[in-house]
C-alpha cells in the first residue's frame, strides 16, 4: 500500500509538471505576442482581460487537477496492471507455477493474460514430451543408481559416502543409528543427529584421521595399485572403539571421494575377551577336578580290594583321566594361540590411544591418571584392545601392590618406532618382579586373560622394560611400538553381524562436484549452497519485552533438493505463560509444553543441526532476534549468513501488493499445509526459496553476496525488532 501511495504521488507530480509546462508555454506565447503590439493595443487587451484573469487562473488550476486525476486513473488501469502482469508472467515462466494468471486491468490485458496462459500451456506440454523422452532414455541409469543405493542399504556395516571435502553424499539407516548412539549431544527434535546429506563427516571424525587414510590411498594409486584401501581405529568421546575401512571413489584416475565402512568393535572385543576368560576358567577348573580325581584314585588303593579288580579299575581311571587332561591341555593351547593372533594390527592416532588408556586406567585403578608428553600426529600400528589390557593390568598391580597414587602416560617418537611409557612416582621394584609381571597371564579381577604382557609385545614386534628416572624421582614401564605403515592390497572388508532391511533414505551423487574450500562463501552460487530453512513459534511478538520461543521447526536444502526427512521439530518450555490470544494462531496450548526441554537444551541442538549452512527464514529479522536474545544464556552463536524470503520476494516482484508468505506461495502455486506451525511454515518457506532462486538468477543475482546486497536495498530491510 505504501508503494502504491508513492507511485500515485509520482504520477500526480508528473501530471502537474506537464500542466506547468503547458502554462509556461502559453505565458511565453502571450509575452511574445504582446511585444509585437502597440501600447494602445496592449492597454485595450489588458482592459478587456483584467477582470477575467482570476477566473483564468482558477480554470488553469482546475485543468491541472483534472489532468492529474486522469493520469492516475490511466496509470492504475493500464500501467500498474501491466507491470504486475509482467512480474506474474516472469514468475510463471521461471518457476513453472501451474496456477493461471490473474485478471488484471482492462479486458485487453485479460485477453493478453489468457494468451500467455495458452503459450505457457503449450510450452509445458512440450516440456512434458521432452521429459518423457529423457526419462525413457535415462531409465537404465536410474535403475543402476537405485541398485547401487539398495546395495548400500543392504550392506551389513554402516556405510557413508563422502566427497573430498568430507560432505556426506549417501548414508544408510544403520550409519544414522550408529552415529546417534555415539553422539554425546542430547537427542532432540526427533533425531536430528550429526550425520545428514551434505553435512561434514568431520563432525564425527577428526580431520587428521581421514586425511591420513586418504594420503595412504593416494600414494598407492600413484604407484598403480588396482584396488587400494585403508583402515583406521578411533576412540569416540564416549570411549567406544570405532573401526573405519576406507575405499576410494574415482572418476577415471581422479579421486573424487571415498566410502567409509564403519563398525563399532568395542562390544566384540569385550565379548570375545569374556569368552576367552570363560574358556580359560573352564580349563583351569577341569585341571583342578582332575587333580582331585587322581587323589581319589590313590585312595582307592585299599588293601582290602581284590588286587586284580583294583588294578583294572585303577588302570581305567588313570587312562581316562590322562586322556581328558591331554584333550583339555590341547584345547587350552589352541585357545591361547588363537587369542594371541586374533586381533589385527590397525592404524590408530596416538592421541586417541592415550586418551582411551587414560580413561581405562581411571576406571580400573580408581586413582588419578593423566598425560605428560604426547607427540601430536603420531600414528601407530597396534592392537589397541590388547595394549589397553596391558596398561590396565600393569596400572592395577602398581596400585594394589605398591600403593601408587597417580599414573601418567607419555608417548614419543623413537627413531622408526614409538615409545609408550606408563609413569609413576613411588617405590622401586626388583628385576624379578618385573619379569614375573611380564610373563604371567594378565588378570582383571576374577578374569584371567590368555595373554601376557610378553605375548602382546611379541605380537607387535616390540619391546618392554622397566626403568627409573632418578633425576625426576620417577619410574616407568616403557613399550616400543611400531609406527603406522601402508596397508596391503589384499585387505578385505569385513561385515557386521546385524543386517538392516531398510533402503537408504537419502543420496545425492551430484555433490561429488561440490568443493567448499574453493571459493569464499559470498562468491558461491546460490544453487550450490546448503540451507537450513527455519521458523519459530513464540508466546508473542515482542522479543525484547519478554516473549519466548515455544517451537522451532526446520528443514534442510542440499544441492537444490528439499530433504523433508531430515527435519527438525521441537516444542520448547518457555517457563512463562502462553497468552490465550495466540493459541488459535499457533495451536500450542500450555499443557503441550509441560515437560518439554527448555531453550538452553534446544538451541544448542538446533545450532548443531544448522551447522555449515546458510539460514533462510521469512521475515528473518523477527526469528533471528529471538535466537540472538538467547545466545548469552545458551552459549551458542548463530554467525552464519541469513537470507530472508520476504526481502528477496520484494527484489524480484517489486510491483506486487503483498509479500506475505501465503501471498508468495499463491503466486508460485505452492500448497500451504500446516500454516502457523513451525515446521509447516518452514516447509512452505523452503519451497518458496527454491522458486526464488530461479527468479534471482534470471535477474542477474546469482551468488550469496549479491542476494544479501539486493535484500538490504529493499524497504522491508529497515524493519527492526
Amino acid at each position: 500500500m505504501r508503494r502504491d501511495a508513492r507511485q500515485a504521488r509520482s504520477v500526480t507530480l508528473a501530471a502537474l509538471a506537464a500542466v506547468a509546462i503547458v502554462a509556461a508555454w502559453v505565458a511565453a506565447t502571450v509575452a511574445l505576442v504582446a511585444s509585437a503590439l502597440t501600447p494602445a493595443q496592449r492597454d485595450a487587451i489588458v482592459e478587456l482581460l483584467g477582470p477575467r484573469l482570476p477566473l483564468a487562473v482558477m480554470m488553469l488550476v482546475a485543468l491541472a487537477g483534472v489532468a492529474a486525476a486522469i493520469a492516475q486513473q490511466l496509470y492504475r488501469r493500464h500501467v500498474a496492471p501491466l507491470a504486475q502482469l509482467g512480474e506474474q508472467v516472469r514468475a510463471r515462466l521461471q518457476t513453472d507455477t501451474p496456477a493461471p494468471l490473474p485478471a488484471l486491468g482492462t479486458r485487453d490485458l485479460g485477453a493478453l493474460a489468457e494468451a500467455v496462459d495458452e503459450l505457457v500451456g503449450q510450452r509445458e506440454q512440450l516440456r512434458r514430451d521432452i521429459a518423457s523422452q529423457v526419462a525413457e532414455a535415462s531409465r537404465g541409469v536410474e535403475r543402476e543408481r537405485a541398485q547401487l543405493a539398495a546395495l548400500m542399504a543392504e550392506l551389513t556395516m554402516s556405510v557413508v559416502v563422502c566427497n573430498l571435502d568430507g560432505r556426506v553424499l549417501l548414508y544408510n539407516p544403520r550409519a544414522r543409528l550408529q552415529f546417534k548412539a555415539l553422539s554425546q549431544a542430547p537427542q532432540l527434535a526427533g533425531g536430528a543427529e550429526l550425520i545428514g546429506l551434505g553435512r561434514s563427516i568431520y563432525n564425527v571424525f577428526d580431520r587428521a584421521l581421514v586425511a591420513h587414510a586418504l594420503e595412504n590411498i593416494q600414494r598407492r594409486l600413484a604407484r598403480g595399485a588396482a584396488s587400494p584401501s585403508a583402515q583406521f581405529v578411533t576412540v569416540t568421546a564416549g570411549g567406544q572403539l570405532l573401526r573405519a575401512q576406507m575405499a576410494p571413489v574415482r572418476d577415471g584416475q581422479a579421486l573424487t571421494g571415498f566410502v567409509l565402512l564403519l563398525d563399532n568393535i568395542t562390544r566384540d572385543y569385550e565379548r570375545d575377551s569374556s569368552q576367552d576368560a570363560l574358556l580359560l576358567s573352564l580349563t583351569e577348573g577341569q585341571r583342578a577336578s582332575l587333580g582331585n580325581l587322581r587323589a581319589a584314585v590313590e585312595l582307592l588303593e585299599d588293601p582290602a580290594l581284590d588286587a586284580a579288580t583294583r588294578e583294572r579299575f585303577l588302570a581305567v581311571v588313570r587312562d581316562e583321566a590322562s586322556a581328558m587332561s591331554t584333550r583339555l591341555q590341547a584345547l587350552a593351547t589352541r585357545s591361547v594361540e588363537a587369542t594371541k593372533t586374533r586381533w589385527p594390527l590397525e592404524d590408530m592416532l596416538g592421541t586417541d590411544l592415550v586418551a582411551a588408556a587414560e580413561r581405562r586406567l581411571a576406571e580400573r585403578t580408581g586413582v588419578r591418571s593423566g598425560t605428560l608428553e604426547v607427540e601430536p600426529g603420531l600414528w601407530l600400528r597396534v592392537d589397541s584392545f590388547a595394549l589397553l589390557q596391558v596398561l590396565a593390568y600393569l596400572g592395577a598391580r602398581l596400585v594394589d601392590e605398591f600403593g601408587v597414587k597417580a599414573l601418567q602416560l607419555r608417548l614419543q617418537r623413537a627413531g622408526r618406532r614409538a615409545q609408550l611409557d606408563l609413569v609413576w612416582s613411588g617405590q622401586a621394584m626388583s628385576t624379578e618382579t618385573v619379569m614375573s609381571w611380564e610373563s604371567e597371564a594378565m588378570r582383571a579381577g576374577d578374569r584371567v586373560s590368555a595373554l601376557s604382557v610378553r605375548d602382546v609385545m611379541q605380537r607387535h614386534g616390540g619391546e618392554f622394560w622397566f626403568e627409573r628416572d632418578r633425576v625426576r624421582h620417577q619410574a616407568f614401564f616403557r613399550m616400543l611400538l611400531p609406527l603406522a605403515e601402508e596397508v596391503g592390497d589384499a585387505e578385505t572388508l569385513s561385515a557386521a553381524a546385524v543386517r538392516h532391511d531398510s533402503r537408504p533414505e537419502f543420496y545425492d551423487f551430484d555433490l561429488f562436484g561440490a568443493s567448499e574450500s574453493q571459493h569464499a562463501l559470498d562468491d558461491r552460487p546460490l544453487a550450490a549452497l546448503s540451507y537450513t530453512v527455519f521458523d519459530t513459534e513464540t508466546t508473542g511478538l515482542d522479543p525484547a519485552g519478554g516473549d519466548k520461543i515455544i517451537q522451532i521447526g526446520a528443514v534442510r536444502i542440499v544441492n537444490g533438493r528439499l530433504l523433508r526427512a531430515e527435519s527438525f521439530e521441537q516444542l520448547v518450555d518457555p517457563r512463562r505463560t502462553i497468552p490465550a490470544a495466540g493459541i488459535p494462531i499457533h495451536g500450542i496450548r500450555p499443557e503441550m509444553v509441560v515437560g518439554q526441554p527448555t531453550i538452553d537444551r534446544v538451541l544448542p541442538a538446533f545450532h548443531d543441526y544448522a551447522r555449515d549452512t546458510v539460514l533462510v527464514a521469512h521475515n528473518a529479522a523477527f526469528d533471528m532476534r529471538f535466537l540472538q536474545l538467547e545466545e548469552a544464556a545458551t552459549g551458542v552463536r548463530f554467525d552464519q549468513p541469513v537470507l530472508d524470503t520476504l526481502l528477496l520476494s520484494a527484489v524480484v516482484h517489486p510491483s506486487q501488493d503483498s509479500h506475505g508468505l501465503e501471498a508468495i506461495a499463491e503466486r508460485f502455486g505452492i500448497t500451504v499445509v500446516g500454516r502457523h506451525t513451525a515446521l509447516g511454515d518452514a516447509l512452505v518457506t523452503a519451497e518458496v526459496w527454491l522458486k526464488l532462486v530461479a527468479l534471482l538468477e534470471a535477474a542477474g543475482i546469482r551468488t550469496l553476496g549479491q542476494a544479501r546486497t539486493a535484500a538490504q536495498k529493499t524497504y522491508y530491510a529497515r524493519l527492526k525488532y
